[in-house]
């Protein structure tokens, strides 16, 4: 009995050690400048596109985990940072579910010509997923530039665990890594790019596709359940 007591102690000490690390920031981390941008609790900082609030419907945040779920036909719809960011670091754990759809979008903001827009960070099950088949060259799989550039890596890992998602844009520049291995490397003012955005869906828009200054990020509801955890972002200098 009293190892029994002891086992489970142990392993509840070991589950509040492991939630305690979820939405937390290190003291190295405050000092380089990181901040959260999902405190575990609510979506306080976010708001929804054209709008002053976020979703009353659509998201969940259960046990530090927000998750955008399907409720018949209705949907929540996408959410955005009140902010928006130019030179960046962001940061952010997800989690797919079987043939899911979705995205982390940057340099969000309204066009010209074109509506609103915003260069995607492709959250897919690349197995079952009909849409990770089509485009380009697989410029529709995951952690690639959506419908621009396909990831030059699978990093994936199984459906249902946590990834690591990572963009860092700085000037033109940017990166994306998948669970620590940077899987593609792009310039927004570069030929290739200027040559990917003519074979895109985004072709006509005004200004150029990316080629904004600044942009609310944005996780996309596709109508599918993707959960995200360990939100953060730092401003490069």
């Amino acid at each position: 009995m009293k190892k029994t007591f002891f086992i489970c102690m142990a392993l509840l000490f070991v589950h509040t050690i492991c939630r305690a690390q979820v939405h937390t920031l290190t003291d190295d981390e405050k000092a380089q400048g990181w901040t959260l941008l999902f405190n575990g609790k609510n979506l306080d900082g976010w708001t929804s596109v054209g709008k002053d609030a976020p979703p009353a419907a659509g998201w969940t945040v259960e046990d530090g985990i927000l998750t955008v779920r399907k409720d018949g036909d209705k949907r929540g719809g996408d959410i955005i940072t009140r902010e928006q960011f130019s030179d960046f670091e962001l940061q952010a754990d997800f989690r797919v579910t079987a043939g899911a759809n979705s995205g982390i979008k940057y340099f969000f903001a309204r066009y010209e010509k074109g509506g609103w827009l915003g260069l995607e960070y492709q959250l897919i099950d690349d197995e079952t997923h009909p849409d990770a088949k089509l485009g380009r060259d697989g410029n529709r799989r995951q952690a690639g530039l959506y419908d621009m550039f396909a990831p030059l890596e699978n990093m994936d890992k199984p459906v249902g665990e946590w990834n690591s998602a990572r963009i860092v844009s700085k000037g033109s520049t940017v990166e994306h890594y998948l669970n620590g291995v940077k899987v593609l490397s792009f310039d927004r003012k570069s030929k290739a790019y200027a040559d990917a955005y003519e074979l895109s869906k985004y072709k006509g828009s005004v200004p150029v596709f990316g080629h904004v200054e600044k942009g609310h990020i944005l996780f996309q509801d596709h109508g599918d359940v993707v959960s995200f955890r360990n939100v953060k972002i730092r401003i490069l200098k």
